[in-house]
C-alpha cells in the first residue's frame, strides 16, 4: 500500500506543480483578481476528473484479461511519464500571459481541464491501470493511490496560488524550477518501472 500511496503522491505533485493550462488559469485568475479565485480554479479536477476515471476503470476491467493489451498501455503509460520528467528537468519556469485575465470561475476551471487532453491521457495509460493495480491488492491501496494524487495535485496548485498571491516573482525563481527538476527525475525513474511492468505483462521479461 506504501507502494501505490507514494506512487500517488509523486504523480500528483508533480502534475499539480507543472506548467499547463489549468495552472496557468489558476495563477492568471489569482493575479487578476485574488487568491480565493486562483484557489477556487483549483478544485477543478476533483470535479471534472470522476466521469473520466469511472469510464477508464470500466473498460480497463473488460481488458483484464488481455495481459498484451494492458503491457502496451503500461508502455504506453511509461512513455507519457518519461515525457513529463523530461519537461520537468528541462523547464525554466512558467511565463504567463496576462492580456486576457476576464473575470474565471471554478466552472471555467472544469472547463479547462475536460477540454485539456492530460487528464484523459493520464488516466487511460498511467492511473487506470494503477487504480487497477491497486484494486487487486485491496479497497485501501487504491484509495491511498487516488486520494494521495488528488490531494497532492489540488493541494500543489492550491499552494502555488497562495505563493504567487504574494510574490508574482516566483514561478519564475530558483526554487520552483528546481523542484520541477527534482521532479522530473523523479518521474524518469517512475517511468522505467512503467517500462519493466509493461515488458512483463507482454511476456519479454
Amino acid at each position: 500500500m506504501i507502494h501505490f500511496l507514494v506512487m500517488g503522491s509523486l504523480l500528483g505533485l508533480s502534475a499539480g506543480m507543472a506548467p499547463g493550462p489549468l495552472l496557468t488559469l489558476v495563477v492568471s485568475e489569482t493575479l487578476a483578481r485574488d487568491v480565493r479565485s486562483g484557489i477556487r480554479v483549483a478544485l477543478a479536477p476533483i470535479f471534472s476528473d470522476l466521469p473520466i476515471v469511472l469510464l477508464t476503470l470500466f473498460v480497463l476491467s473488460k481488458l483484464s484479461d488481455f495481459q498484451p493489451v494492458l503491457g502496451a498501455i503500461s508502455l504506453v503509460g511509461g512513455g507519457m511519464i518519461f515525457y513529463m520528467g523530461i519537461q520537468g528537468i528541462a523547464s525554466t519556469g512558467v511565463v504567463l500571459d496576462m492580456e486576457n485575465t476576464a473575470s474565471r470561475s471554478l466552472a471555467k476551471g472544469i472547463w479547462v481541464n475536460i477540454l485539456s487532453p492530460h487528464p484523459y491521457l493520464f488516466w487511460i495509460s498511467v492511473g487506470g491501470p494503477a487504480m487497477t493495480r491497486a484494486m487487486e491488492v485491496n479497497f485501501w491501496a487504491a484509495l491511498f493511490f487516488v486520494s494521495s494524487f488528488y490531494l497532492l495535485l489540488v493541494g500543489s496548485k492550491v499552494g502555488l496560488a497562495v505563493i504567487v498571491g504574494r510574490s508574482k516573482s516566483f514561478l519564475k525563481g530558483k526554487i520552483y524550477v528546481a523542484v520541477l527538476k527534482c521532479l522530473g527525475a523523479m518521474l524518469c525513474g517512475l517511468a522505467l518501472l512503467l517500462f519493466k511492468e509493461g515488458l512483463v505483462l507482454l511476456g519479454v521479461l
